[in-house]
């Protein structure tokens, strides 16, 4: 009998564990829901399983049930006061909800977002995903319900020091909020010295965009298809052309070189850069060729508005 219920145990166990190793999986495929219903299950025989209620909370957060998340985050850090992390999560799910509410309601949960945050910064001084949300909060919110581009300098300088690119980055970010654009440009542009991602790059070139400057941002893209390869900004380039009416035949050229090494893991449909093809050649006066394209886009995909807004645009050449 001793015999029988350890075997039990041990199949019960195994089984428990089984359903959360499932979750990781369903969560890394970006399967949430499978995940949800995993961990759920899992949680009824293990109620404390702590690394099982964070994926919980994370399988809600990417469903974007932030009432679930922040059920979850809140008992870790109730229960676990001093894990920064738990602060920071909770933090960033409460702040998820703030925007999908009124701005009234989302008033009464914004200090609570920002305790967060505070909370999980002074717990853990190179928690830099802590100092980003600061540095967001702090630009983001009106001055009167306490935003400050000096509390967020303060923060970036803390990011400076535990990470030289965020820091620029964070820099580069509250100044092009403060309508600095020279000192924003200054920041990006150190942060592509000492970091040269992707991510920098993208960052200075959606400054120039905002600031109606396409011939930097195309000077930029250039820059960064030659140090990265990635084809994936032949379509930007070829974009930031269509939509500026500027150097068309660059534009063309990318974005034909787009279309013939285009893979999956370029994130942009054909269809788009079709349009984008379109939107030149219109630019030309080819009205044949611009219909031709803008054909094939809406061919890719039917439902697109604005694919046929464009063709109407062009039919009236």
């Amino acid at each position: 009998m001793k015999k029988f219920l350890w075997v039990l145990f041990v199949s019960s166990f195994c089984f428990s564990q089984t359903s959360k190793e499932n979750a990781k999986t369903y969560l890394s495929n970006k399967n949430y829901e499978k995940a949800q219903q995993e961990l759920t299950s899992f949680l009824k025989t293990n109620p404390s399983d702590i690394e099982a209620i964070e994926l919980l909370g994370d399988a809600y957060g990417y469903q974007k049930k932030w009432d679930e998340a922040i059920e979850q985050y809140e008992r870790l850090k109730d229960n676990y006061p001093n894990n920064a992390n738990y602060h920071y999560k909770y933090g960033g799910a409460l702040g998820m909800k703030a925007l999908s509410i009124s701005k009234i309601k989302a008033l009464g949960i914004i200090g609570d977002v920002k305790q967060a945050f505070l909370k999980a910064a002074e717990l853990d001084p190179k928690h830099i995903d802590a100092r980003w949300a600061l540095v967001e909060l702090y630009v983001s919110l009106p001055g009167i319900i306490g935003g400050s581009n000096s509390k967020a300098l303060k923060y970036a300088n803390e990011l400076q020091n535990l990470s030289k690119v965020d820091g620029y980055l964070a820099k580069g970010y509250v100044y092009e909020y403060d309508d600095e654009p020279e000192l924003a440009e200054k920041y990006y542009k150190l942060a592509i010295k000492v970091g040269g991602s992707v991510t920098c790059y993208e960052k200075l070139t959606n400054f120039y965009e905002s600031n109606d400057q396409p011939d930097k941002a195309i000077g930029n893209l250039e820059e960064a298809q030659q140090k990265h390869q990635r084809n994936a900004m032949h379509y930007q380039i070829g974009k930031v052309c269509a939509d500026y009416n500027i150097q068309l035949d660059k534009g063309e050229k990318c974005l034909k070189a787009y279309l013939s090494n285009h893979s999956a893991k370029d994130g942009v449909p054909k269809a788009w850069a079709y349009y984008r093809l379109a939107q030149i050649y219109k630019h030309k006066k080819d009205k044949t060729e611009a219909l031709k394209w803008i054909n094939k886009a809406i061919a890719g995909l039917p439902k697109i508005e604005v694919f046929q807004d464009e063709k109407d645009v062009i039919l009236k050449l």
